[in-house]
């Protein structure tokens, strides 16, 4: 199980991808069309880091399970590099 983490406004928090820590209040807007390496790969820490569920940030974000999987997959095999969606048939 993991340890949850407060931060000193009591807020709970995973570290983000560039190594700070990264709350709620930090991820990217709801409505977010534009999805930059970084806000993909937040996400994906604040699902692997249990600060959203995989259910809570699907909807949240309006994505499939199948995308965001698809994200976390391309950080395992290519780091955050495998997101670049100009680079994608070079990861596969």
């Amino acid at each position: 199980m993991l340890q949850e983490r407060l931060n000193n406004k009591g807020e709970r928090y995973v570290i983000g991808p560039t190594g700070e820590p990264l709350t709620l209040a930090d991820l990217p807007p709801p409505r977010t069309d534009r999805w930059v390496i970084r806000r993909k790969a937040e996400v994906v820490h604040a699902v692997r880091g249990g600060l959203l569920s995989l259910e809570d940030a699907c909807q949240r974000y309006r994505l499939t399970h199948e995308e965001f999987l698809g994200w976390q997959s391309s950080i395992d095999r290519h780091g955050m590099a495998g997101l670049r969606t100009t680079r994608i048939q070079a990861y596969r």
